[in-house]
């Protein structure tokens, strides 16, 4: 059976090429391609056609691909987005990951590399969909997070995370008392090992400044190595 076998992919890009050769690539493995050229179908067949994944260009002729998902994200909808971006500055990565895409790929990109991708987001959303426990509670200290119903709470106080903070979370969560390099947390958050550190180190500066507002600090900094996520003694 093809890898793709029943999965949506809705392809958003306006170079009638490079949609062309991505909805091919991605029908070849099986997947179930849904074609939109601008920003305002990509919405319209989001609705309809409810697709398991979106790979989305950024620069669009009517709404460009940061506003799409500003959109999707208001109305509520948490389908997974990759944009494909010719933007390669960290800014522009983090602003794109922050309103909550999974992961993004940049321009000129290989067919491998898209499908790499999509399996790993695919692949995450499923694991982050089966609960790690038979409640679907992650704990640390006062800090719990409901797999469930995709809410973090720090000592029964809400925490309101952007998609790409929740996971990073959630992988800390699972490693609770574990040293994780920078390499194993972009494995793992965004799938490409050898990605932006300087991103990584934004998104724990984001996550502490929410978390430490609640209460004592959580994630603690291995100088040379990584971060690791512990409560602190007066938070056990």
């Amino acid at each position: 059976m093809a890898e793709g076998t029943g999965i949506r992919v809705l392809v958003v890009d306006d170079e009638p090429a490079i949609l062309d050769v991505l909805a091919t690539s991605l029908r070849f493995l099986g997947y179930e391609v849904r074609e939109a050229a601008c920003g305002r179908d990509a919405l319209a067949r989001v609705r309809e056609d409810s697709p398991h994944l979106v790979l989305l260009d950024v620069m669009l002729p009517d709404l460009d691909g940061f506003e799409v998902v500003r959109r999707l994200r208001a109305g509520g909808s948490r389908v997974p987005v990759v944009f494909l971006t010719a933007r390669e500055s960290g800014e522009d990565v983090v602003g794109g990951l922050d309103l909550g895409a999974d992961d993004y790929i940049t321009k000129p990109f290989r067919l491998a590399e898209v499908a790499a991708r999509v399996r790993a987001v695919l692949r995450r959303g499923a694991e982050s969909a089966a609960a790690p426990g038979t409640d679907g509670l992650l704990h640390c200290g006062d800090l719990e997070m409901d797999t469930a119903a995709y809410e973090v709470r720090r000592a029964g106080r809400p925490v309101e995370l952007s998609p790409t903070e929740y996971r990073l979370l959630h992988h800390l969560l699972l490693n609770t008392g574990r040293v994780l390099t920078r390499e194993q947390l972009l494995a793992h958050v965004w799938e490409h090992g050898d990605g932006d550190a300087g991103v990584l180190k934004t998104y724990i500066s984001y996550l502490r400044r929410k978390l430490d507002a609640l209460g004592p600090p959580l994630i603690e900094t291995r100088r040379g190595v990584g971060y690791i996520l512990r409560a602190a003694p007066d938070a056990r």
